[in-house]
């Protein structure tokens, strides 16, 4: 029989390991992301240099950059399509076209665009390569011959797009969200690898929070910090996945994740895989997921691409609801893809990606909340037994959170010496500012959200949430411009 004292120190030994392997973790994690940091600067550099605007006027109004469908899912966004189909149109590019898809929308959507565009019937044009939902009606404008729109029943996001992939007619397409303001030079900036003769499958830009920022005409015109702690975090947060987390990846060759919001993609390899999947709720991660899959078998020299300096703007949860609801998406379709895809998982057939990206992305990813969490319990359960010292909960605290900080703080210097979205030096400390509080509260609240998808995940959630908008991204008091 075991007593008391043998089961205590059991109880000891088990949480000094188990203390010691999650500081271990979160060191190696930690560790990854700088390496991402370093790999990063290079490619920053890079692209900065080719990035410059007289670069780009040479490409304005030529025949060499490749044709572009933009594939536009709406739902329920009567008060700001209008107003983000037109940036959209106006986009600085030879030639694109804007397929826009109401996908079954309970307000007043469809009718906001016949009214605002003066759409009119026309027939089926195309064979449906990609099954979706009923199409109930297919539509041109007067006003601009770049635009088409249809109006389907309800099938998700996926499906929507996929009805505008079928429709799409340029070799090219690329993935917005309705919600979404692009930069007038993002389409030159994004097509970039394409005409440098790299062999590329698909491109993705840099997503920035509008929230605070100054909207005319579906454009920002005085980009700002938010001075709400919630979306100015998440400003800080965006700027470290996209300008280091992402771009890194470039190296390594593995980017799993080109975002939905402003993703350009070879026609082709869509269709061969068979569009999105609409029962993903982070279809942008599985189609990216699923294309590795498909270049892999053709044995194609295709490559996924981040490139920084073309920016999409989008409007970011400002409530503690909206903001779970998102994280608790977004990490169900993270389990949901890794599970469905596990066969990649330290599989050499898949290269890199394989052997770096996934096994980071299932352990460093999907897996960290729940190392996190146990790590937090485990230290302050140690410290109540008196087995581990104040020393050692200060070291795992900075592993934790200030190793974080540091990776904030350094996303923010590429910023400013880089792009300066924000030219206002106000912003550039209110950036600090949030990096400095991110680790105290919010980090801890997106952990939870994540432990949370589990459960949502197992439970088989398939819900898609719905977050409350200000209004066509507008600062706040700011009404919509006309």
């Amino acid at each position: 029989m075991i007593d008391a004292g043998q089961l205590r120190e059991i109880a000891v030994a088990f949480l000094v390991v188990l203390d010691k392997s999650m500081l271990y973790y979160l060191l190696f994690i930690n560790s990854f992301y700088a390496l991402l940091l370093l790999l990063a600067i290079p490619e920053l550099l890079r692209n900065w240099r080719i990035g410059e605007d007289e670069n780009l006027r040479l490409l304005r109004g030529t025949g060499v950059v490749p044709p572009i469908s933009i594939l536009v899912p709406a739902h329920d966004e009567e008060t700001t399509i209008v107003v983000s189909v037109l940036s959209f149109l106006t986009l600085e590019y030879p030639r694109h076209e804007v397929i826009v898809v109401n996908d079954g929308s309970s307000d007043g959507t469809m009718e906001a665009l016949k009214t605002a565009y003066e759409l009119y019937d026309v027939p089926q044009a195309y064979p449906a390569v990609v099954e979706t939902s009923e199409v109930r009606g297919y539509y041109r404008s007067k006003l601009h011959p770049k635009l088409s729109c249809m109006d389907k029943a309800p099938g998700g996001k996926g499906d929507a797009l996929n009805a505008a992939l079928n429709a799409a007619r340029y070799p090219y397409v690329l993935a917005v969200d309705a919600d979404t303001l692009i930069e007038p030079d993002a389409l030159l900036r994004l097509v970039r690898p394409f005409l440098l003769g790299e062999s590329v499958a698909a491109v993705g830009g840099t997503i920035r929070v509008v929230n605070g920022s100054v909207i005319e005409h579906g454009r920002v015109v005085d980009a700002r910090v938010d001075t709400r702690w919630l979306p100015g975090v998440q400003t800080v947060e965006y700027l470290r996945s996209f300008l280091f987390g992402r771009l890194g990846w470039n190296q390594l060759g593995g980017n799993l994740i080109i975002s939905g919001a402003l993703g350009l993609f070879k026609r082709e390899h869509m269709l061969s895989i068979g569009g999105y999947d609409s029962a993903n709720l982070t279809e942008d991660m599985d189609l990216v997921v699923r294309l590795h899959r498909h270049l892999r078998k053709i044995a194609s020299e295709d490559k996924m691409h981040f490139v920084p300096d073309p920016v999409a703007w989008t409007e970011v949860p400002t409530t503690v609801r909206g903001l779970a609801g998102q994280r608790n998406r977004w990490h169900r379709g993270l389990i949901a893809t890794l599970v469905t895809h596990r066969a990649m998982l330290f599989n050499p057939r898949y290269g890199r990606v394989g052997m770096i990206s996934f096994p980071f992305y299932l352990f460093g990813e999907m897996l960290a909340p729940v190392v996190e969490v146990i790590g937090y319990l485990g230290v302050a359960l140690a410290l109540i037994l008196g087995v581990v010292n104040l020393e050692f909960a200060a070291l795992f605290l900075v592993v934790a959170v200030g190793f974080g900080l540091m990776l904030s703080l350094w996303a923010i210097v590429l910023e400013e010496v880089s792009f300066r979205r924000y030219p206002h030096r106000g912003d550039a400390l209110r950036l600090v500012g949030f990096a400095l509080i991110e680790g105290f509260g919010y980090r801890q609240m997106t952990v939870w959200f994540r432990l949370v998808a589990f459960w949502s995940y197992l439970r088989g959630d398939k819900r898609w949430g719905v977050m409350v908008r200000e209004g066509s991204n507008q600062a706040p008091g700011q009404q919509p411009s006309a």
